[in-house]
């Protein structure tokens, strides 16, 4: 199995660390431990953790860590969702059980790369459903249609859209859901922003309009716990969990035990998470769309959600375009 190189991720290894301002930082300004238990209220939590037998923990997630997430989700049964190591690893496991040399795998692009490179080094033959800065890089569902097949195995979305911040509407979450049924295909939807939303818009999770649907989120992005490596993945087939799970024998096993019981934290404390980053995503989307409009030398389409956008300068525009179309 031959990989292409991850670009962004040798990009980042090489220069964002030792450095004074990080642009490229996508997580919503990551606790420290201390921080983070002093927000929750809970700063002897360390000393209840000292009891904790440091064994294997339970391969599928800690089981109330798995029910605080299914609740995240319309009437989902916690024994549908699998604790992984982050999202990065939730989407490698969900291409490793279900992409066959010779499946086609559609996927939005500009993404982050894992979504395309590794169901190609599977062997699947991957179509890209190009966004253009002209839709306002939002996905061409006409163009998505014309895509799917009867070898369709999976649709890869992003939403919030990594890197432009672009939001899927619950039409186009439906339309999508309309595709994957006809064809017999599953939804791969990384949510790994999800809920970080610009406007007061409510958007839904693509696992509470669409049975096919996978779904991968994490702890690092929307609840600032990046370092404690862990995500998960949900889904409403039964079928799907069990071959997962049978996949999951050969990699990680199980997740920490001492880490998900930190990530618990986080879930017993989610509306205040979500309140503190909210407010810190929104203020600096202010400060960067000031900066935006008095600057004649870039442009952008704003985003809608997430913390990263898409700028360019306006001599380039029609060279992205072209590139990404």
């Amino acid at each position: 199995m031959k990989v292409e190189p991850f670009l962004v991720e040798k990009f980042m290894g090489r220069y964002e660390h030792n450095i004074e301002l990080n642009l490229a930082e996508t997580c919503v300004k990551p606790f420290s431990l201390g921080e983070f238990l002093r927000f929750i209220g809970k700063e002897d939590y360390l000393e209840e953790l000292k009891e904790l037998p440091l064994t294997y923990g339970y391969v599928e997630g800690l089981p109330e860590l798995r029910e605080r997430i299914s609740d995240l989700y319309r009437d989902l049964d916690p024994n549908n969702v699998l604790l992984t190591r982050g999202a990065i690893d939730a989407n490698f496991l969900v291409f490793f059980s279900l992409v066959e040399p010779g499946d086609n795998v559609i996927s939005i692009f500009p993404a982050y790369q894992q979504l395309y490179s590794l169901p190609k080094a599977f062997g699947a033959n991957v179509k890209l459903l190009r966004l253009r800065e002209e839709d306002g890089w939002y996905p061409d569902l006409e163009e998505l249609a014309h895509l799917v097949n009867g070898k369709t195995k999976l649709i890869v979305i992003n939403s919030p859209h990594n890197p432009t911040g672009v939001l899927l509407r619950k039409d186009a979450l439906e339309a999508i859901c309309d595709m994957a049924e006809r064809s017999r295909a599953y939804i791969l939807a990384d949510e790994s922003y999800y809920g970080l939303n610009i406007h007061d818009e409510q958007v839904s999770s693509m696992i509470d309009v669409c049975d096919r649907a996978i779904v991968t989120r994490s702890f690092s992005k929307s609840l600032s716990l990046t370092g404690l490596r862990l995500g998960w993945i949900a889904a409403r087939d039964g079928k799907v969990i069990d071959d997962l799970m049978k996949h999951r024998d050969y990699t990680t096993i199980s997740a920490s035990i001492l880490l998900e019981h930190i990530a618990l934290l986080d879930l017993r404390n989610i509306g205040r998470i979500y309140e503190r980053n909210l407010r810190i995503v929104r203020e600096n989307f202010r400060l960067l769309n000031e900066w935006v409009e008095s600057e004649p030398r870039i442009d952008w389409v704003p985003p809608k959600a997430g913390t990263v956008a898409f700028p360019a300068t306006p001599s380039v525009f029609h060279l992205r375009s072209w590139h990404c179309g």
